[in-house]
């Protein structure tokens, strides 16, 4: 996380969490098969580096799903 502060809601198997105050410095890990939305909380746009290991393998692996906050972007 580079800025801004916010939430995520992570989703896998029967575990289903909100990780709070998300801020620069924090750095999260969302497991293979795991489901997430992420949101802003403050009044500055989140800004965060996302990297995948293995390399993210194409536009296929993604699926939608629904979170718990509606989609305002």
């Amino acid at each position: 996380m580079l800025g801004g502060t916010g939430e995520m809601w992570r989703a896998s198997g029967d575990r289903d969490e909100v990780v709070c105050e998300w801020q620069p410095g924090v750095a999260l890990t969302i497991p293979l098969g795991t489901r997430f939305q992420f949101r802003a909380t403050g009044r500055k746009p989140l800004t965060a580096v996302a990297v995948t290991m293995p390399p993210w393998p194409g536009p296929d692996e993604a699926v939608a799903v629904d979170g718990p906050w509606m989609p305002t972007a």
